[in-house]
This record gives C-alpha cells, sequence and structure tokens, in this order.
C-alpha cells in the first residue's frame, strides 16, 4: 500500500469534529478502518474512512452513501449497527459499533474446522439474520469467513456491497468472492436478473461448509474461462475429507443448490438448524430464547 493511500494517523489525530484516532485497525484498498473515541457518545466506535486516493472520487462516495443507508435500514441483533454517516468534507466515512470476537476468517486460520458446538449456533443465528434481510428487502451478497465475527451471538458484518433485492436483479458482472459466491453472483450471461436473497443463503452454506470441512465446497478456480474460474457454475460440489452428520450435510447440500430456485429460503434454514442445536449439549448456545 502506497504512502499516499494511507492518512497515516497517530493517536488522537481527529478525522471529524469530536471523533479521535486510537489506533489502526487495518482495512481494503478503498478504505482506512480504525478504532475511534466519539465525543458526543462518550464511547469507542469503529470508524471506515475512504482512503485519501478515493476520498474525492464521486464512485466511492455513492457507494459509501449506499453503504450507510443499508446500515439505517436494517435493525437486527446478528447484523452491525450503524451510527453515523460522513459523507462530504476531506475524510468521508462511517461510524460503526465496535464489536469484541475475531472474524470467523482468523479462527479458521488457526484451527482448519469448527466443532459442532460452535458451527451449528453460528448457521442459525446468521440464517436468522439473513432471513430479516430477506424480508426487509435486502441482500448482503458477501458472506464469507471475514465477514462473521464471532461473538454470541455472531455479527454480520461489511455492507458494502449490499443492495435492495430489486437493485440486486438488476446487477450485473461478478460481484461478491469467487470461492463463496452463488452461480448467479459470477457474471454470465446464463444467470442474469437471478441475484437476490438465494444468494447469501448459498454463501451462508458455503462459509458453513469450509468451517465444518475444512475446505471450500468447490475446487479452487484457476484459470480465465467461468468455468474455470468459478467452479460453482458446473462442477460437483467436493466430498468432505471426512463425514459430516446426515441432516447437517443434507441441510448445506441443499443452500448450495445450483439453481437459486432449488435452496430453502434462509427462515427455512434457519428452522433446519434447529433440531440440530437440539441435539447438541445443552450449553450451547439457543435458540428462540431456549435454555
Amino acid at each position: 500500500m502506497s504512502g499516499e493511500s494511507s492518512w497515516g494517523w497517530r493517536e488522537g489525530d481527529e478525522i471529524a469534529p469530536g471523533r479521535t484516532i486510537v489506533r489502526g485497525l487495518g482495512g481494503g484498498s478503498r478504505y482506512e478502518v480504525a478504532l475511534v473515541w466519539d465525543d458526543d457518545r462518550f464511547a469507542l466506535f469503529v470508524a471506515k474512512v475512504l482512503r485519501p486516493h478515493v476520498a474525492a472520487d464521486a464512485d466511492a462516495r455513492r457507494d459509501l452513501e449506499l453503504e450507510a443507508e443499508a446500515l439505517a435500514a436494517l435493525s437486527h441483533p446478528v447484523i452491525l449497527r450503524g451510527f453515523d454517516a460522513v459523507l462530504d468534507g476531506p475524510r468521508p466515512h462511517l461510524l460503526v459499533e465496535h464489536l469484541e470476537g475475531p472474524p470467523l476468517r482468523r479462527l479458521l486460520k488457526a484451527e482448519p474446522t469448527l466443532s459442532l458446538v460452535q458451527l451449528i449456533p453460528l448457521g442459525l443465528h446468521v440464517a436468522a439474520g439473513l432471513a430479516y434481510m430477506a424480508r426487509t428487502g435486502w441482500v448482503h451478497l458477501d458472506i464469507k469467513p471475514d465477514n462473521l465475527i464471532m461473538g454470541v451471538p455472531p455479527r454480520i458484518i461489511d455492507l458494502s456491497i449490499a443492495r435492495t433485492t430489486e437493485r440486486a436483479a438488476r446487477t450485473r458482472g461478478v460481484l461478491g468472492t469467487d470461492a463463496y459466491m452463488a452461480p448467479e453472483q459470477c457474471g454470465t450471461p446464463a444467470w442474469e436478473g437471478r441475484i437476490g436473497p438465494a444468494a447469501d443463503v448459498f454463501g451462508l452454506c458455503a462459509t458453513l461448509w469450509r468451517a465444518a470441512t475444512g475446505r471450500t465446497p468447490y475446487p479452487r478456480g484457476r484459470g480465465d474461462s467461468p468455468d474455470e474460474r468459478f467452479p460453482q457454475l458446473a462442477a460437483p460440489i467436493d466430498e468432505p475429507p471426512r463425514p459430516l452428520p446426515e441432516a447437517l450435510e443434507a441441510l448445506l447440500r441443499a443452500g448450495l443448490a445450483r439453481d437459486p430456485a432449488d435452496r430453502p429460503e434462509a427462515r427455512e434454514l434457519a428452522a433446519g438448524f434447529e433440531p440440530l442445536l437440539e441435539a447438541l449439549p445443552k450449553r450451547a448456545p439457543r435458540g428462540r430464547g431456549r435454555r
């Protein structure tokens, strides 16, 4: 990352009146992320700030505005909460809650798989959050291990490519993260116009398959043609290296169906996890207030 694309913040630097840097948290090609103190709210938050090289770019600002719109429209215990959006000025940014807990990706880097006591509550909670998004008319479109924070409950983060179901259906081109994208997100003409809530079901089931087996459900894409880059378009699901509980495997395979019309809705997926949860030791986090 070149120096000009970073703000080079130090502790105490101000990004907006009364909003100061505590420490940097990383970020991506467009965004720099930092832990900040907000005087008005007298609390810690996370700021997602456009990097200097895109801070004045109209498209980048528009995308930040759309993410702010998604955060403002959604209110659910499993979905990241937004508190402010500064869309003008030298440092356009979003202010979101600070979450304690590692991303799923970090856990899977340390250990290749999750235990069922972790995996099944994760699936139930995230499916419930996605069911709420679908009922509200939104889709996330980038469910993957990086975007799930492991807490009680787990949390869905990063709504940077989330959009309304109507806008999603109009989307063309590749959208998402290769290994976790549904076929309709792969930008091929045969699937145009079919991006919707079923894509999030696929992303969650691909993520859970990776967490349960240590592997993504399809072989790694290689090559430039769509079928080579995106095995989910034509290849069969890789067999797990060791057996999964039959009901769990059947549920995940249903969510990984190639045709979005063949996948369960997120609400049905959540309901499918409930009997699996009931079979776990009673100390596992429960659904629907059960103890």
